[in-house]
């Protein structure tokens, strides 16, 4: 077996203001660090490139409540961030400049619901007190302010028979009364994490901007004739929303909402009006995903991202170039293969600034409009939140397995300077851990790539985590998690291993897509051979003393090693994992994904029982923790309790946690807290310190 290895340094993480340093007196990364450790995110630059600002997240260590407010930073990096904006008992989030950098806009809940709010601004970096700028019925979910500074576009979920941004009189059409059932006559049903509403759906409005920076006049809607969610959801924001360059149009990304949409990714980027109006599907002839819309500032060239295959959500996406005066469009990014993430225009409109993921790292590029030249900026960590700057430099946000998210300028020459240090005291109490990257001769030969995590100075064997990242089209990659945090498992005394096994992303579409209908096969395959290529490159790597957790897909592993791998693992860890491929198919809300990897509906696949766990839970004996989140309908709960009920009944050794206000993910502070606690205890007593012995073969009671 061939491996090649990388190891963490000080100088691979440079670009991250925060580094693997620690003090003489300091202590392990505790389940309460995570929970309550500052969250930057969605900076916003002045336009003469003086000021960002942008927003903080913090948690009250005794109540775990989290308020979110504003802060503000010279660009240069000479003085350290301010508070600004804060409004007593409220929260202030996604902050964004005016086009002459006199105003700042926000969005808080000052007045009991989200509404836009500005304040004044001075060149010197003063704001004055905010005033509330939008009195509207529905809450405002987003909003992106016109080149000209003229009119605004906003968003929030809005009936479709309304006018207005909001009607008091909106009402769930799936309650027709007398008593309290709902009636669909369509899917979706429900999605994600809530029930759907009938007749109501993310729409924008555009209102003008009047001359004391307060909304003027009635609100436009933007293509009322088409029913769907602009952004899309669940996840759609602002990436989905832009303005032409001479503030006439509004681009943005839709799909539409019929009886095909749970199993269609065919979302279009379409153009409209300011004014408001009907609007003209700019990506018809493509029946995948066109997304993140994004006009030149010279106003010549629409840039976008697009799949190329329906029905297929982690396709790759290729960065296109609409020109607007002529409609032709051209494939940028066609010959590389890796999948745009993001899209940031450069002031000159000659070069498109995206990010990728690439080998365990998430880094930011230069794309040449002309050639299409792909050109690598950053190197470490995981890149996001790229807004180019007039003089070629650019902020961004970064962080690393190792380190939270942080604001970092980088001038034209390639040079940074930490803008941020959000966490910077916490983080030199903590321990710091040990970090290398490591790649072997995975499943067919492909090389597959790794991390591993120790408590710095760990030598000799330690108990050991496998964890295994979700999707299953993703990877756990160079980046902090304030979910899965690698981190915070070595911080417990484990040695931590991921694995990107085949269908992870950023090693090319082929490598993706080798997962489809096998989820079952290279994966695991990948995954043995990973450990043992672990503890071959690192002595604190213990096969024959460790546990196995995943969540969503992992979890699906989880439950697949349970019966294909039961000598694997001293114990399990399945958080909202697929037992029962059958009933998932039919359970699941997005129907896209679960068809495409398996080969269509249920029906019609190929062998379908092949990797589906539940046909081997006679082969189950390793003590399961099994978790899951009442509110998750992208794997319905009923999957954990099948496999706590296969567990139980087996007599194997096994745990249920079960969260009645959290879905797909555990999002609350206090529930994250609870979440580590029980999972560390479920794996300490499986593990022991320093405990080699052979792990148990069967049964033991149940827990």
């Amino acid at each position: 077996m061939t491996r090649t290895l990388l190891r963490a340094s000080a100088a691979l993480l440079a670009l991250a203001p925060i580094t693997l340093t620690g003090t003489a007196n300091a202590r392990p990364l505790t389940p309460e660090d995570l929970a309550t450790l500052g969250r930057l995110a969605s900076p916003a630059v002045s336009p003469d490139g003086q000021w960002v600002v942008y927003q903080q997240t913090d948690t009250n260590a005794e109540t775990y409540a989290r308020s979110t407010g504003l802060w503000l930073v010279p660009s240069n990096g000479s003085a350290e961030p301010v508070r600004i904006a804060d409004l007593e008992g409220a929260n202030e989030s996604g902050a964004a400049f005016s086009p002459d950098g006199r105003r700042l806009y926000f969005l808080s809940n000052k007045s009991g619901k989200d509404q836009l709010w500005t304040a004044s601004f001075s060149p010197t970096g003063t704001v004055d007190t905010p005033v509330q700028a939008s009195d509207t019925i529905a809450d405002v979910a987003g909003f992106r302010i016109a080149p000209n500074g003229q009119r605004i576009v906003m968003w929030g979920d809005i009936g479709m028979d309304c006018p207005t941004f909001g009607c008091a009189n909106q009402a769930d059409r799936a309650l027709p009364g007398p008593g309290t059932g709902r009636v669909y006559n369509e899917m979706f049903v429900r999605h994600w994490d809530s029930w759907e509403t009938t007749g109501i759906h993310s729409r924008a409005f555009t209102f003008a901007i009047g001359a004391d920076g307060r909304l003027s006049g009635d609100a436009a809607a933007i293509a009322p004739e088409l029913r769907g969610d602009a952004p899309s959801k669940p996840f759609g924001g602002a990436e989905e929303i832009g303005w032409s360059a001479d503030s006439a149009v509004v681009y943005f990304t839709l799909r539409v909402a019929d009886r095909n949409e749970p199993r269609s990714t065919d979302l279009d980027i379409y153009s409209a009006p300011a004014t408001g109006g009907a609007a003209a599907n700019l990506t018809a002839s493509n029946e995948a995903t066109d997304t993140m819309p994004a006009a030149s500032p010279d106003g010549r060239w629409l840039a976008y991202a697009a799949m190329a295959r329906p029905g297929y959500e982690a396709d790759r996406l290729v960065l296109m170039l609409r020109d607007l005066r002529s409609g032709t469009v051209r494939a940028l990014t066609q010959d590389w293969d890796r999948s745009v993430s993001s899209i940031a225009w450069a002031a000159d409109s000659r070069s498109i600034i995206v990010t990728a993921q690439d080998t365990l790292e998430h880094p930011a590029y230069r794309v040449d409009v002309r050639t299409g030249r792909v050109t690598r900026l950053t190197e470490r960590g995981n890149v996001g939140d790229t807004i180019p700057l007039a003089n070629g430099g650019m902020i961004y946000t970064i962080n690393s397995i190792t380190s939270p998210t942080d604001l970092v300028r980088m001038d034209r020459r390639g040079q940074t300077t930490a803008l941020t240090a959000v966490n910077r005291e916490r983080m030199a109490q903590i321990d710091p851990v040990h970090y290398e990257q490591y790649s072997f001769a995975g499943a067919n030969g492909d090389r597959v790539w790794g991390q591993i995590l120790t408590p710095q100075g760990a030598a000799g064997p330690l108990p050991t985590v496998l964890l295994v990242h979700g999707g299953p089209q993703g990877s756990f990659g160079n980046s902090w998690s304030t979910r899965w945090n690698p981190m915070l498992w070595a911080a417990q005394g484990y040695a931590v291993v991921t694995v990107d096994f085949h269908g992870s992303t950023g090693y090319g579409q082929a490598f993706t897509d080798s997962i489809n209908r096998d989820w079952g096969g290279k994966p695991l395959e990948d995954l043995r051979l990973g450990m043992a290529a672990a503890a071959a490159t690192n002595a604190s790597v213990n096969p024959a003393n460790a546990c196995a957790a995943g969540g969503s897909y992992g979890g699906y592993m989880m439950n697949w090693i349970a019966g294909n791998w039961p000598d694997g693992f001293r114990c399990l860890v399945t958080h909202a994992g697929v037992f029962d491929l059958r009933a998932m198919a039919f359970e699941t809300e997005e129907l896209w994904f679960d068809e495409w990897d398996h080969g269509g509906p249920w029906w019609a696949r190929e062998n379908a029982e092949r990797w589906n766990p539940v046909n081997h839970v006679t082969n189950w004996r390793t003590p399961t923790l099994v978790i899951h989140g009442e509110k998750d309908f992208r794997i319905p709960y009923s999957q954990s309790l099948a496999a706590f009920t296969a567990l139980q009944r087996q007599g194997i050794p096994s745990q249920l946690l079960i969260y009645p206000d959290e879905n797909h993910w555990i999002l609350k502070g206090r529930n994250s807290v609870q979440w580590y606690r029980t999972v560390f205890d479920w794996m300490r007593r499986w593990t022991g310190p320093g405990d080699t012995a052979a792990a148990p073969a069967s049964g033991g009671g149940n827990q």
